[in-house]
Order: C-alpha cells, then structure tokens, then sequence
C-alpha cells in the first residue's frame, strides 16, 4: 500500500471517529493517537515521506498537508461543539426556577441592652437633657481624681480597673465624661452620658467585666435635692409603670453629697415581697446625689453660686430587672434563641 492511500485510510477512518465521538474524553484520545509525536498514526505515516522518490515527495507532501489540515480543523469543530453540549448540560443542571419565593434571612433585631439605652434616653430627652458620649480609654485623672476620689481613698476599690500603659486605664463609669462636660461648658448643664464601662469583676449571675451604664448631670443655679427627686421620681414611673413609687435611701459615693440610692416598689408583687425584691417590696434601681462641691470647683464652677445633681444605674441591671432577667451572662452570649425574645 502506498503512503498516499495509507493517509486516504487514515482520513476516512479518524473522519469518522472524529464525527462519533460523545465526549471530550474520547476525542482527546483520538487527537493522541493521530498526531501524538511518538506513535501518532500521521506522524508515523509522514515519517515515510523520505522514502519517497524526489519527484513523488512534493506532491505526496501537500496531500499529507491538506489530510492533516483538514483532521484538525474537523477535530476543533468537534471540541466546541461538545463543550457547547457539557455547558448546555450543565446549566439544564444548574438552573434556578425565578418563579420560586426567594428564602428571605430572618429580620435582625436591636439586642436588648440598646433597647433599654433608647427608652432611657428618650425619656430624658423628654424632660430637656442631652446625649453625650466620651472616651473609653480614660487618664486617672479623670476617672478618679476629678471625681474626688484621691489614689489613697478606699472607695476606689469599689473600681477594680483594667490599667493600660502611661496611667491610662479602661473607664469604670461613665462619670469622667461629666468632669469633660464642665471643664468645656458654663453652667447650666443638663446631660446624660450612655455608655460601656469596665471593671474586673469576677463573673457570675449579676457581674461582668464589660457593662454599661447611664449617668446624669444637671448643674445650674439653686438646684436642690427635691429637683433630683423629682426628675427620678418622673423617670421612674415612664420606664417601670405609672404606678411606680420611689424612696431614696441615705449612701455614700465619693462625687456626690448627700448620696442615695433610688430604690421603686417592686412591680412584680405591687409591694408585697416576692423572690424578685427579696421580700422587702422594694428594687434598687440606682444611686444618686448632690454632685460635691469639690468636682464642682476643681471644673472652675463658683460653688456659691451653682449647685447640682448626678445619677448613674446600669443598663444591665434594667434590663434584667424589668425583663424578670436573672443571668447577666445571657446578655452577652450571643445566643439568638435567647435575643429574639425582646
């Protein structure tokens, strides 16, 4: 058989192959077995073309050319149209039917805690006070000495802190942000400062070390502690129920004198003495007093001439207490099942 009616068989046979293959797979192999440089059919088959007399050489030569042309042009048509089929296979597959209801994430919700922080605010933005915020990161100063509580006083291991570098420390209350307050504005002041606040507590059921508080300040001239209650007694019956009394009961901190704890009858047994207050009727809810005059002049403010009132509660303790809460740790779990419920 001569060169040219072997390249004759060879075309027919591997148009044919070509032509039939189903998939990619098949037709790569056919590709390997033709124009493989070792083995390959056609290789192998023009390998013989130096056999060949001078004058057969060239004619043979553009044949073998025109065979070889023509496999690979038939082999490229075959590759696209089985990679048209698998892409058309694969998006039948695939497809997404858009007359199907769309699965919608479920809503989020503001957690707990900021809840609390809201109707607090709104409540005194209600009786005229504003919002202000402050750092977190606070100097000593601030934190303990403006406040009246030098670094020999006692009380200041009410405030267990977190200390960082350069006598700076994590904020144990949001009272520092007062001291800014005053230090920047005359008189009259009427704030109050939401915010995060640490201490190192050792954790449980009613402590943590991150937590956050709300404290207040009014500052103007002839306040007098009747102004406090009465502004506590105001909040006190718009956050826990119209029907709410408060009592004042005498306390010390170190910023304000005289000092109290605000303390509502309890509003899960009216009074009477349940698990809640712990049979004494009455909920502590936060401390408060005149601010001392100490703070007030170390800001510059003329003590004859101003006078004022402060208050701070834990948002926490608020919100565990009107939500009947009894683990402080479920606020900052982050565990849905639990959130979802307020």
């Amino acid at each position: 058989m001569s060169i040219f009616d072997e390249l004759t068989r060879l075309k027919d046979e591997v148009t044919s192959e070509i032509r039939g293959a189903s998939t990619l797979e098949v037709l790569e192999e056919t590709k390997i077995r033709v124009f493989g440089r070792k083995g390959g059919a056609l290789t192998t088959i023009l390998r013989g073309l130096g056999s060949l007399s001078a004058e057969e050489r060239p004619e043979v030569g553009r044949q073998a050319n025109e065979i070889k042309e023509f496999l690979e042009g038939l082999l490229a048509e075959r590759q696209a149209e089985l990679r048209g089929e698998a892409l058309e296979g694969r998006m039948l597959e695939e497809r997404i039917d858009v007359t199907l209801p769309g699965c919608w994430p479920p809503p989020g919700r503001i957690h707990l805690i900021n809840q609390v922080i809201r109707q607090i605010k709104d409540i005194f933005r209600g009786l005229g006070f504003g919002v202000i915020r402050g750092p977190e990161v606070e100097t000593d100063f601030y934190n303990f000495e403006a406040l009246n509580i030098p670094a020999d006083h006692p009380s200041r291991e009410m405030w267990d802190s977190f200390f960082l570098r350069e006598g700076l420390l994590l904020r144990t209350h949001t009272s520092p942000v007062q001291v800014r307050v005053m230090e920047a504005s005359e008189p009259p002041v009427r704030i109050i400062v939401p915010g995060k606040c640490y201490r190192r507590d050792a954790v449980d059921a009613t402590h943590f070390w991150e937590f956050h508080q709300v404290e207040g300040l009014l500052v103007d001239e002839g306040v007098t502690f009747a102004d406090l209650k009465g502004t506590l007694e105001v909040f006190a019956r718009a956050l826990f129920g119209k029907r709410r009394r408060a009592r004042f009961n005498p306390s010390y901190f170190p910023f304000t004198e005289p000092s109290a704890e605000v303390m509502v009858d309890c509003f899960l047994c009216e009074g009477a003495g349940c698990r809640m207050c712990k049979n004494s009727g009455w909920i502590e809810i936060m401390g408060c007093g005149m601010v001392h005059p100490r703070v007030l002049s170390r800001v510059g403010y003329d003590t004859e001439r101003y006078t004022g009132y402060a208050f701070g509660m834990g948002v926490e303790r608020i919100a565990m207490l009107s939500r009947g809460i009894d683990d402080i740790r479920l606020l900052f779990e982050g565990d849905d099942r639990f959130l979802r419920q307020f």
